[in-house]
């Protein structure tokens, strides 16, 4: 009896331990462990993907689009599902189930083949890929920028087999209808629709937009109906309208492309430009590519040289050399200056490219003939301190600041500098600008010494269609109305001195430029710079032309290579942009002047 009682103690005593264990145990996992249980439940069908932005588009100033995205899909294979053709893995597969999964990987790649080019042995591997951990994978990207339309089809022949395992993703086609037309300006994206060149690499940023994200619970078999659901939409890129024409780049580029080649040049950079604001029209640089077609480009094609290659400019920088000591009040265009065969600069002289005894010339025919020697003798009349400040504020020495990579200072001398450097800068040598800088600067004295700052975007648009406001900088005046007439007057006589510098129909202004390169491989002066820059009309500045030849070999004066291709561009932009023609005669002005 008594160990009756024992033993039912014992067995009670285990029972009420057990059931002890089993609350302490319930009370753990319902109070203590059941947030950790239910965040993990959650994670498990928690589903999400993320929403891509369309990137914006560039246009140009009438709406020609120049850049776009075009709707394309990147094709994904999931190994795994298409090694079950779609059977859950959780599912045991009947004798037909497994029949038609062993057949899978051969059926997909086939239409893989059909629809996307090539064999079916070229994508077998996508379809059995392993990860790593030598697991089948679940994702292998198969193509990019495939066509929705092409996927329609794929899809449509998998469901056709009752096939299971390929999908898509959203993967846009960055196109370029303009082709070559100011590719080195737009740019161009890399593989993964980044921007890496011109515009598209510098407003990258702006131009992508921000992506979204959707997040959803489901189970194995989709989408739980009722569950939780979060959408991020994406905000689509700002789309821009630059201030080129795309006709107008495509006659410039057309003709400095065969000026490149008429004259053998290694390259060539061409701007127009609006000389009241400060827009920019057309800006070309030539060898140019195709930023649809990227296989074959060189580094030297993709370069903007407009902006990114510096170089001495010659004797078109004499006529900002005229408006600073005309600013000053030293000069005016009928000045007198005696020209002598040369004259000594530091340990050497400088002479001119005619030979010539002592001229007799008006500051008018300094610039005309343009006399090196003639220059430099008027421009000693300028301290140096002033004379470098003067260049500055027409915006030499530094960056514009446009929206383009890659854009060179060009360099200035300080006060500091010798006087035969200051005797250089003179007539365009010892120092260097870029196309943009020397046709923003010239550009001003056309605008009655008022200088602004070069621009290439026009407007902008959010992806939601709302103006985006566009940086401008106000103009700034650099010398006085009175100083930029007088220097306008000497740049005419440029034209007026040989009747087939003209353009018909219009009086324009000018100025020629032929400078010795610096040869990086030598450090010498080797080959040369040849350029022109033509306004119109004189008697109201709208329309600046520059042309820069750089290196030509056949012909290297800026008047005989470079001039008349700036004449032709010069010709065709004044009536398109309706330039009343002109309608008086330019004066004949004296060139020289006897004692």
């Amino acid at each position: 009896m008594a160990s009756q009682r024992g033993r039912l103690t014992l067995t009670l005593v285990v029972l009420m331990t057990g059931m002890v264990a089993l609350a302490g145990r319930a009370l753990q996992l319902q109070a203590v462990e059941a947030p950790a249980y239910a965040a993990s439940a959650a994670s498990n069908i928690q589903r999400g993907y993320t929403l891509l932005p369309t990137r914006g588009q560039i246009a140009d100033r009438n709406g020609t689009v120049m850049a776009a995205s075009e709707p394309a899909v990147r094709v994904i294979a999931d190994p795994r599902m298409i090694s079950r053709n779609g059977v859950d893995e959780r599912v045991s597969m009947g004798p037909k189930q497994t029949q038609k999964a062993a057949a899978a990987p051969k059926a997909v790649a086939k239409i893989l083949a059909k629809r996307l080019g090539g064999t079916p042995e070229d994508y077998r591997d996508d379809v059995t890929k392993k990860g790593s951990d030598g697991k089948l994978s679940r994702y292998v990207v198969v193509k990019r920028h495939v066509s929705s339309y092409d996927f329609d089809l794929i899809t449509k022949d998998m469901e056709a087999g009752n096939w299971f395992g390929v999908f898509s993703s959203s993967d846009p086609v960055r196109t370029y209808p303009s082709g070559t037309v100011a590719s080195n300006v737009v740019g161009f994206v890399n593989g993964d629709g980044v921007g890496a060149g011109g515009m598209e690499y510098m407003l990258n940023k702006q131009l992508k937009g921000t992506e979204g994200k959707e997040s959803y619970e489901a189970s194995t078999y989709g989408r739980i109906p009722l569950g939780r659901n979060t959408l991020v939409p994406a905000v689509n890129g700002v789309s821009y309208n630059l201030t080129l024409d795309s006709q107008m780049q495509l006659t410039t580029q057309s003709a400095l492309a065969t000026a490149v080649r008429d004259t053998k040049a290694e390259s060539g950079e061409a701007i127009v430009m609006n000389v009241k604001t400060g827009e920019i029209l057309s800006m070309a640089s030539m060898p140019t590519f195709d930023s649809s077609n990227l296989a074959k480009t060189t580094s030297k094609e993709i370069e903007n040289r407009a902006v990114e290659t510096s170089y001495e400019p010659g004797s078109v920088q004499k006529v900002l050399t005229m408006a600073a000591l005309a600013d000053k009040g030293l000069v005016t265009a009928d000045t007198h200056v005696k020209v002598p065969a040369s004259i000594k600069s530091g340990d050497g002289k400088i002479t001119d490219s005619f030979d010539h005894d002592e001229l007799d010339l008006t500051a008018r025919g300094v610039i005309a003939y343009s006399s090196n020697i003639g220059t430099t003798l008027l421009a000693r009349k300028l301290s140096k301190t002033d004379f470098s400040n003067y260049l500055k504020s027409f915006g030499l020495g530094k960056s514009t600041g446009l929206p383009l990579p890659g854009e060179a200072d060009g360099t200035v001398p300080g006060p500091s500098m010798p006087d035969y450097t200051r005797d250089q800068i003179s007539f365009g040598q010892g120092m260097s600008v870029t196309a943009v800088q020397e046709a923003a600067a010239v550009a001003a004295i056309a605008n009655g010494g008022v200088y602004h700052a070069p621009t290439i975007i026009r407007s902008a648009r959010d992806g939601n269609g709302d103006p985006v406001a566009v940086p401008r900088s106000a103009g700034r005046r650099v010398v006085s109305a009175k100083a930029a007439a007088q220097v306008r007057d000497m740049m005419e006589s440029v034209v007026t001195l040989k009747p087939d510098r003209a353009v018909d129909g219009y009086r324009t202004i000018g100025k020629t430029g032929t400078a010795q390169r610096i040869d990086p491989t030598c450090h010498c002066y080797r080959g040369f710079t040849a350029s022109y820059v033509g306004i119109g009309p004189t008697e109201d500045p709208s329309i600046l032309t520059y042309v820069v030849l750089n290196n030509p070999t056949k012909g290297h004066q800026g008047s005989e290579v470079a001039l008349p291709v700036a004449r032709q561009i010069l010709s065709i932009a004044l009536p398109r942009y309706g330039v009343v023609p002109s309608t008086t005669k330019a004066p004949k002005a004296p060139l020289e002047y006897k004692p």
